[in-house]
């Protein structure tokens, strides 16, 4: 079913028109019903007071209107006052089942009549009226109450409209923005006027939108460079195998470059694989709960990488007793793999590896990286020292973080440092 389209500004006024019919209704039916007990004492001591001027031949100018008066002397005589018949339709003696002792209320006829007695004994006094004081009452007291409170809320719901009006705009504002995040000719024209969660909802969307926007360059970037990576080998596989076909370059001297450049190709191609794999394997948790000997996967990396550089000194230190890290055998090989590689890059002389108070320490003696690129490092397929990018580092940085563990990158006074802490 197909939902109403219904306007938040109509909502809200809506929603404000009934508020102040919920509170109408509620004086109109609840707060007479609060204050009956408090027009019941009145009415009560309405009918006291004149008691005690009360004679058996019940005068005129003290009788009130609103009040019937009954007079029983000792003989059980009854004198009642001329106003009787306009207060109640019944007899004396029909009045007189419904009174007792004190004072009270009875139903007669379906309204409600109030009493008040005095007795001693010789003389019984009784005051009596009907319930048109109690509503005489309750009109004054709501006819005064309404127009200030009509006024009130017609102030209130006149707000309510301005302000939601305010909102309104606030919130087209921010779906125009979001409209035309990827709209670079947009210019934002509202201006807020106070600092509130919208406001800050704006600055969000628009901090989104330059982070989009370098998201998208960086995205670019990286499929360019991406491409330059593998064009290279490609071009050099392609213009060996030309060079064999015409006999200007020896066959087996151009298959084995060949072969170098397919291995390169591979190597790239497992590396974005991987990355890839990074990706949706944050969700999974297996992992979490492994656990490796980091000491025996460094050893046998260290024997791989010495035949590719066997002028490097290659050192391990190990100062815990424990080697044992989060992680599985094959994600610390990954990282340690990546590691090394990037190493055999730069080292001049001496690659270290040192595992202390729960930390590793990578280290070789190769030149400082330069300073704007450093927090860069681990961004795959940035451009880094000497024009070189890869994705070697970022796939180190990744995959430490599906265990949770973080690492820095240090210049040193002569050569660079990788923590894994």
């Amino acid at each position: 079913m197909r939902p109403m389209k219904y306007s938040l500004f109509r909502q809200l006024l809506s929603m404000g028109i009934l508020l102040v019919g919920i509170i109408f209704l509620s004086l109109g039916i609840l707060l007479p019903k609060v204050l009956l007990p408090v027009y019941e004492r009145n009415i009560y001591n309405y009918l006291k007071q004149p008691l005690e001027l009360i004679r058996p031949e019940i005068k005129d100018d003290i009788v009130s209107t609103d009040i019937a008066y009954l007079y029983i002397n000792s003989s059980n005589k009854v004198v009642v006052s001329d106003n009787l018949e306009d207060i109640i339709t019944a007899t004396p003696s029909q009045i007189l089942k419904h009174i007792k002792e004190g004072y009270g209320k009875f139903i007669y006829l379906g309204k409600t009549y109030y009493y008040y007695t005095s007795n001693n004994e010789y003389v019984t006094k009784i005051a009596l009226t009907n319930n048109n004081y109690i509503n005489k009452i309750r009109e004054d007291i709501l006819y005064t109450i309404f127009p200030i409170l009509l006024i009130t809320l017609l102030l209130i719901t006149a707000l309510i409209i301005l302000w939601s009006r305010r909102l309104i705009l606030k919130i087209e504002n921010l779906k125009d923005k979001v409209d035309n995040l990827d709209n670079d000719h947009y210019v934002d024209r509202y201006h807020y006027r106070t600092d509130d969660e919208l406001q800050a909802l704006s600055k969000a969307i628009d901090d989104m939108r330059v982070t989009l926007k370098e998201q998208e360059e960086y995205k670019n970037q990286m499929y360019q460079n991406i491409s330059h990576d593998f064009k290279t080998p490609l071009t050099v596989i392609k213009s060996y195998i030309e060079a064999i076909e015409d006999g200007v370059e020896d066959r087996e001297k151009g298959y084995q470059i060949i072969k170098e450049q397919v291995n390169k190709l591979e190597i790239k191609v497992h590396s974005l694989l991987y990355l890839n794999k990074l990706n949706y394997m944050k969700d999974l948790k297996y992992y979490q709960d492994k656990t490796v000997d980091i000491s025996e996967i460094l050893k046998k990396s260290i024997e791989k990488f010495k035949v590719q550089r066997p002028d490097v000194q290659w050192e391990i230190y190990i100062g815990d007793k424990t080697t044992i890290f989060r992680g599985t055998e094959d994600m610390w090989e990954a990282i340690i793999d990546n590691m090394f590689n990037n190493f055999i890059r730069y080292a001049e002389k001496s690659v270290k590896a040192t595992i202390k108070n729960h930390r590793i320490t990578f280290y070789n003696d190769g030149p400082n990286i330069d300073v704007t690129i450093l927090n860069d490092i681990f961004t795959p397929y940035k451009k880094g020292m000497k024009g070189q990018f890869g994705l070697g580092l970022s796939i180190i940085k990744k995959t430490l973080a599906l265990f949770h563990y973080e690492i820095v990158v240090k210049n040193e006074k002569k050569g660079v440092s990788f923590m894994i802490k």
